[in-house]
């Protein structure tokens, strides 16, 4: 039976805004909301945390062991290592790639590319080759095979540090895109070539995802998708304003 894992890596030591990934977002961190989430998609057997073994990164080692979420610790500098290792020691035949900035994570979307990676003849399928989903709804999914020839393969510093860089540039394989099914240009707030900014980097932006979550969230109902976040920010684009300076 192939086994699917979702892989989220997550550190404290951010140049551009330390100890984010523990940062709360509703009282919990952030770093909860996403791996709450991933759990949320249907088509993952395993959700783990990789971090690494720096002792900057004992806090997140901590908040999982009291959590009950597993997590494995490998390189700081070498991702791709700690990546391929996290991977070995869950027994995964297919890896889906999440990032820990990332809390508006969508499980819908997660579904959607491992679904479309099932029934894709090719190594490699992401919705970040070309962007038509907000710049936070990050999924990457390859197999096993894949990541093991790329940790083998890759060389270069930013091939280590950046897991799948290797896979989306080397022409040994075959990649997809995921487009979205939502139209967001439909959407009034959205300017031309705009992509709207909803992971986090820079303190603006978690001000941002801390406003959307304040006004969606209520109830339990903590689990809002793309479309309840969009239909937000059309009938209150000031909010955008928060974090314009860093849309791409």
């Amino acid at each position: 039976m192939s086994k699917t894992v979702a892989i989220i890596q997550a550190r404290m030591g951010s140049t551009r805004l330390p100890e984010k990934v523990l940062m709360d977002i509703g009282e919990k961190p952030m770093l909860w909301h996403v791996h709450e989430r991933a759990g949320r998609a249907s088509l993952l057997d395993e959700v783990v945390i990789a971090t690494s073994t720096e002792s900057a990164d004992d806090e997140v080692a901590a908040f999982c062991a009291d959590q009950g979420i597993q997590y494995v610790r490998g390189s700081e500098a070498d991702v791709l290592d700690r990546y391929y290792q996290t991977a070995v020691e869950m027994d995964a035949d297919t890896v889906v790639r999440l990032t820990a900035d990332c809390p508006f994570l969508s499980p819908s979307v997660v579904d959607r590319v491992v679904r479309k990676y099932e029934a894709a003849d090719c190594e490699y399928i992401s919705n970040t080759i070309e962007y038509t989903h907000p710049d936070g709804l990050d999924v990457e999914v390859f197999d096993m095979e894949a990541l093991e020839t790329t940790w083998q393969e890759a060389t270069e510093p930013r091939e280590r540090e950046h897991v799948t860089l290797y896979m989306r540039e080397s022409e040994a394989f075959q990649s997809k895109n995921v487009e979205n099914v939502l139209n967001m240009s439909a959407y009034d707030f959205v300017e031309e070539d705009m992509i709207p900014r909803w992971t986090v980097d820079y303190p603006e932006d978690i001000e941002f995802i801390r406003a959307v979550y304040e006004r969606l969230a209520g109830d339990g109902h903590w689990v809002f998708d793309q479309q309840s976040v969009l239909e937000l920010l059309e009938r209150t684009p000031a909010l955008c304003n928060i974090n314009e300076d860093r849309f791409t």
